[in-house]
């Protein structure tokens, strides 16, 4: 069975997935990419830039930018707290990643095989092309004004491919793959435990917060928060702060980001309604600080603000909308500000079996003690998984 995936493309991964549905970077501002998220069921969404008409069928060039996330934007604004309206205001272009080459376009042909050494080599999403049927009229009309799925030159539509694509299909046909699956990740060598991991200490200032929370989006993996006792060396993980967790809030949490140490942004994060002590916390932060900006957004949205009308006992019925866009379940399951982790014992199959679960594309590792040893990424266990099938050849 392992040679046949040798004859897999990425065509075979996109059986069942919907359609892309693109913002277009010419026209789309900050403030439109938060309309667009809200109302989607994707955390993500793609940025497109395309060189055609709508009505011109010919061979142009449509390219896919990057995606976004609630995330990106919640960090956009954190770091500009003082003219918050003009960074709504500002080209969607600025919440796209730096590094072009994290999305990147491939054939329906592109074999398994070399799906992978791209996710390898740094790419997040794969861009496959995919054939649809003609949209009609009346599925133009129920498509959203500011994000549509989007149907590029001579009739094409996209889906993209993560890692967790190629995990899970991996995962489906672990049989062919033996012993590995049994196999520890500490035998294995796949726990990463180098400088490049994201940890910051539980009274992290903000600046590192956003900081470390910005580098986890570009890496798609999250910011340990560990503790050390007196001069002991050993760092004990305390939780994590994962941008998964805030593409699931609105545009106020930027406030908090701003504003709270890693301990406390976690206490914010952490299940559905931030407590009401950390929500006036922020923002008495947000006025010695003179973050007007940031305040009047948090006023104006936050269901705690001394505006809304509600005192701190009784439950607004907005309450739930800062935490509670439109958003699947599965999505919400990584919302939780306890860590995902295993043990350097842990069987490679029940890691893989575990972040799918979670919907997160890595699990921190910590031994028996609770001290933090590092990291397991999809990215160190595709690494596995190519030298294998390399080995079939």
């Amino acid at each position: 069975m392992a040679l046949s995936l040798h004859s897999c493309d990425v065509s075979d991964l996109c059986l069942g997935k919907p359609p892309l549905r693109c913002l277009p970077v010419s026209s789309s501002a900050v403030s439109d990419a938060i309309s667009a998220l809200k109302s989607s069921e994707d955390p993500f969404i793609s940025v497109w830039t395309c060189t055609h008409d709508h009505n011109d069928a010919s061979d142009a060039e449509c390219e896919c930018l990057g995606k976004i996330s609630m995330a990106d934007v919640i960090c956009h604004l954190s770091q500009d707290g003082d003219h918050t309206l003009s960074s709504l205001d500002a080209p969607v272009s600025v919440l796209l990643p730096k590094t072009r080459s994290l999305v990147l376009h491939v054939q329906a042909s592109c074999s398994l095989i070399e799906a992978i050494d791209l996710i390898i080599q740094g790419a997040q999403n794969l861009i496959v092309p995919i054939r649809t049927k003609t949209v009609t009229k009346k599925r133009q009309q129920n498509d959203n004004v500011s994000v549509t799925t989007t149907t590029h030159s001579n009739g094409k539509r996209f889906c993209w491919i993560t890692q967790e694509d190629i995990i899970q299909f991996l995962l489906g046909r672990i049989a062919a793959f033996s012993p590995l699956p049994a196999m520890s990740i500490f035998d294995l060598g796949v726990i990463n435990s180098t400088h490049a991991i994201l940890a910051v200490d539980y009274s992290s200032s903000a600046s590192t917060v956003v900081s470390a929370i910005s580098r986890a989006l570009a890496d798609q993996t999250s910011v340990a928060v560990v503790e050390g006792e007196g001069d002991d060396p050993l760092m004990y993980l305390v939780g994590e702060i994962s941008p998964m967790t805030l593409t699931c809030c609105d545009e106020t949490a930027a406030a908090a980001v701003a504003t709270l140490s890693a301990g406390y942004l976690m206490e914010y994060l952490d299940g559905g309604n931030p407590p009401e002590s950390l929500v006036l916390e922020v923002r008495n932060r947000l006025e010695e600080r003179g973050l007007m900006g940031l305040l009047s957004l948090f006023d104006s949205l936050s269901p705690s603000s001394p505006s809304s009308g509600y005192s701190s006992e009784e439950e607004s019925p907005a309450r739930t909308a800062s935490f509670g866009r439109s958003m699947s379940m599965s999505a919400r399951m990584a919302r939780k500000a306890e860590a995902i982790v295993c043990n350097p014992t842990s069987s490679l199959m029940a890691v893989m079996i575990q972040a799918i679960a979670h919907r997160v594309s890595y699990t921190w590792v910590v031994d028996k003690d609770g001290c933090f040893v590092g990291m397991v990424t999809f990215v160190d266990i595709l690494k596995v998984f190519r030298k294998f099938l390399e080995n079939m050849i």
